[in-house]
């Protein structure tokens, strides 16, 4: 049976390039990577996507995605004019003060429907408020461009609690640290640990239901960042979607039955007798498995392998 992926998101990961290596970071955005989406690729996936005709929002992330100022402004007004609701996330590195700020935005700001999503947290900076956040959300606040604040929970209690509001903004989302990419490799000593064999499903996708869609310079199409279901520069995306068959894919199906668990079993993996979190033990299986899916379990950048 072919399940239609009812998909609503499509996330550009317009560059793995990014002025920081952050510990959490779960797509190993590094200054070492390479590669930026062209203008063409842009018009084609936001074309496939709207053909769709379930999609209604675009996000533009990385990396860091206004490293690519030009192209970043140029997918924001395109993927407006076809409708679709748009957010951007970025840790504010150019917001060196707020009136240079508000020149960087000014573009975005004419754009309709399009959200600042600023990266603040310990990962970041110093302090969970970092001085580039809290220059951008005054620019925002400027030029009444719509802002929110993504804020990355620490490892350990010795952190102070991140503050309910940063200038004015309420902290939209505070996230669990997802233990992949370089957290799996970083952060886990830091860590709690429970049993591996409690990590019986995904909490954080659900890929018979699966909403949104990441794609990478490469053309790969995450359904999570490192596990691909086709790509879009040898198919064309929207067909990617409509064939979408997670009950067909040997890496998504156990998920789906029973989670990492399930998929450790199936392989008949080696294994620890604890993990950090579900992620944890999907990552490090995925690893393993690598050289059996390497159509399925790409790109390298996402497990490390450009270092």
């Amino acid at each position: 049976m072919v399940l239609l992926l009812s998909l609503k998101g499509v996330h550009f990961l317009l560059t793995y390039r990014c002025d920081l290596e952050c510990d959490h970071c779960f797509v190993w955005g590094s200054p070492k990577a390479e590669g930026v989406f062209t203008l063409k690729q842009i018009r084609n996936i936001l074309v496939e996507a709207k053909k769709l005709g379930t999609v209604d929002y675009v996000a533009i992330e990385g990396g860091e995605p206004f490293l690519y100022y030009p192209i970043m402004v140029k997918t924001a007004e395109e993927a407006a004019k076809l409708g679709f609701r748009l957010e951007i996330l970025s840790n504010c590195y150019w917001a060196t003060n707020p009136e240079d700020a508000i020149e960087w935005l000014k573009p975005l700001a004419r754009v309709e429907d399009v959200q600042l999503s600023v990266s603040s947290d310990f990962y970041h900076g110093d302090e969970w408020a970092t001085n580039e956040a809290k220059n951008a959300i005054k620019a925002a606040k400027e030029l009444n461009l719509k802002v929110g604040i993504n804020t990355v929970k620490y490892p350990t209690t010795d952190m102070p609690s991140p503050p309910e509001e940063m200038e004015g903004v309420k902290i939209g989302a505070l996230w669990e640290i997802m233990y992949r990419g370089r957290a799996a490799t970083k952060l886990v000593e830091k860590a709690n640990k429970k049993l591996w064999r409690e990590f019986t499903k995904c909490p954080y996708e659900n890929f018979e239901k699966q909403g949104r869609v990441h794609v990478d310079p490469l053309g790969y199409v995450h359904v999570c960042q490192g596990i691909s279901i086709g790509n879009a520069w040898q198919k064309p995306f929207s067909e990617i979607i409509e064939e979408y068959n997670p009950h067909g894919n040997p890496i998504l199906e156990p998920l789906i039955l029973g989670g990492p668990v399930a998929l450790v079993e199936k392989f008949n993996l080696p294994h620890d007798e604890v993990y950090v979190d579900a992620c944890h033990l999907c990552y490090v299986a995925r690893v393993i498995l690598r050289n059996k899916y390497p159509d399925i379990l790409v790109p390298d950048q996402m497990y490390g392998e450009f270092e």
